[in-house]
């Protein structure tokens, strides 16, 4: 463990072992999960048609790519963990800091839950009846069985054992399971094009035939935020890297790129095989699952399991990293308990953030997953103001330093990431639009953010109390540039 201190407080300091590869891997994991596998039929396909979703995803893509940009420029200046977290307090201050913490915590966690009960989903398609056993009870429709949760927690307690043991353990599994899930992805797509019922006349009509086509792209480049939050894990783990951080947002941009290219590789595969609407009008239970059998026969539901499960594993051990390290952060700046900033002498990982992560995951498989898309919906809504609290912060730091950072047109791509971040936000948000949260994660998002304020009360007086040079050693360490915002204290 490694401590370095001034004159006033002890700062922790995370080990420094993470290589390129594994960076990429922990943000094309965080992207990809059960939802690339599951959207083509329930939301690309029936809302916008195939080649608007292309379309939706590519421009999406194009727009988190100048979001990342952003990021890359506040990488380089503060390389720290915590990323959004601590941008917001540089830029900011505190209680930006407070809302940008607390919305990326709980959006980080629960897309681990989420991903976590996604295994039921494959293992009922996959294996009916195997692990449905002693039925417990019912939540908003979704049966909670014993063999069921104690499947989940198994493999939640695997994730937070291989998160303990080490970066090593945990972003060579990443490494394997990025792979894997690039592989298996492309081979689906072959396999896919390549059959004898598959014609590019299976892609009509090409847009949603009940509205324009300017609605049907709009309607997937909306759900961007969702698509591609997993990039910014980079960030997160921005002290362990065991490179140089102008390489950061090279692969930020890679990372973007490539869940690009997967997502619309598998859209590709379900849409080109037969005539999409026909699959469609068909109804079937997971449409995904469905093409594979159509391409591969009886062994394709196995052959699909492998990007699968891959996709799955890999979101939840991404995301489990990056809410340590944000956990991590907080604790060390002392946002809230300080608890959370302990590192094991002997792995060099945040113990009691990864003990608190695996508590929280594991309450996901006892509360259904319809609950937990409700609480996951709102977790677009962090990832947008996360996304806004770091493109102003870029664009204050452009500004005060502009001889510092190697970005053309710096200061007007940090406008504009600013810009459809919010734009991203407000489509989330306004009533009326294609991607608006429903009124469920509305009222649990109430409920977290009433949590968020009952504890930020209880901690104010201390925080405040922190003298702000203290502040910024703590949450940035030795780093010298003065905060973006007037200091009052």
């Amino acid at each position: 463990m490694h401590q370095k201190h001034h004159d006033g407080p002890q700062r922790n300091e995370l080990e420094k072992s993470v290589v390129p590869m594994q960076a990429w891997a922990l943000a094309v994991g965080a992207i990809i999960g059960w939802g690339c596998f599951i959207l083509p039929g329930t939301r690309f396909l029936p809302l916008s048609g195939p080649v608007a979703s292309l379309i939706g995803l590519g421009v999406g893509a194009v727009a988190l790519c100048i979001v990342a940009l952003c990021y890359g420029v506040m990488i380089k200046a503060y390389p720290v963990a915590g990323g959004a977290f601590a941008y917001a307090f540089v830029s900011l201050g505190r209680v930006a800091a407070v809302i940008c913490g607390w919305g990326l915590a709980l959006s980080y966690s629960c897309v681990i839950a989420l991903n976590a009960t996604a295994i039921l989903l494959l293992t009922r398609f996959l294996l009916p009846g195997a692990f449905e056993v002693g039925y417990l009870y019912s939540v908003a429709g979704w049966d909670i069985y014993t063999g069921e949760v104690i499947l989940i927690s198994l493999v939640i307690l695997f994730f937070a054992f291989m998160n303990y043991r080490g970066n090593s353990c945990a972003n060579n599994l990443q490494l394997t399971l990025s792979v894997s899930l690039s592989i298996g992805v492309v081979a689906l797509a072959a396999g896919s094009g390549i059959n004898e019922t598959a014609s590019i006349h299976n892609l009509e009509p090409y847009f949603n035939e009940m509205h324009s086509g300017f609605i049907s792209i709009i309607t997937v480049v909306a759900l961007a935020p969702f698509l591609y939050q997993g990039f910014d894990t980079i960030p997160q783990t921005a002290e362990e890297f065991n490179f140089d951080h102008d390489k950061s947002t090279r692969l930020m941009l890679i990372s973007i790129l490539c869940g690009c290219a997967l997502y619309s590789l598998v859209l590709f595969a379900v849409s080109i095989i037969r005539p999409y609407p026909e699959l469609l009008a068909a109804e079937y239970p997971w449409l995904t699952g469905a093409v594979a059998n159509m391409a591969f026969g009886k062994i394709g539901g196995l052959i699909l399991a492998v990007p699968v499960l891959a996709g799955i594993f890999s979101g939840m051990n991404g995301y489990f990293i990056a809410t340590t390290r944000i956990l991590f952060s907080m604790g060390r700046g002392k946002f809230i308990p300080s608890w959370f900033e302990k590192i094991s002498p002997k792995h060099q990982t945040p113990v009691n953030a990864i003990s608190f992560v695996l508590g929280f995951s594991l309450l996901a498989p006892w509360f259904g997953r319809q609950v937990l898309v409700w609480l996951t919906d709102t977790c677009a809504l962090s990832a947008a103001l996360s996304y806004f609290f770091t493109c102003f912060a870029a664009y204050r730091f452009v500004s005060q330093y502009p001889g510092q950072v190697n970005l053309p047109f710096a200061k007007s791509v940090t406008i504009l990431g600013s810009l459809i971040s919010m734009a991203s936000f407000l489509l989330l948000a306004i009533p009326g639009s294609p991607a608006v949260i429903s009124r469920e994660s509305w009222m649990l998002l109430a409920v977290w953010c009433a949590l968020g304020f009952i504890l930020y009360k209880k901690r104010a007086a201390e925080l405040n109390a922190i003298p702000i040079r203290d502040l910024q050693f703590m949450l940035l360490g030795n780093n010298t540039r003065p905060l973006l915002f007037k200091v009052s204290d």
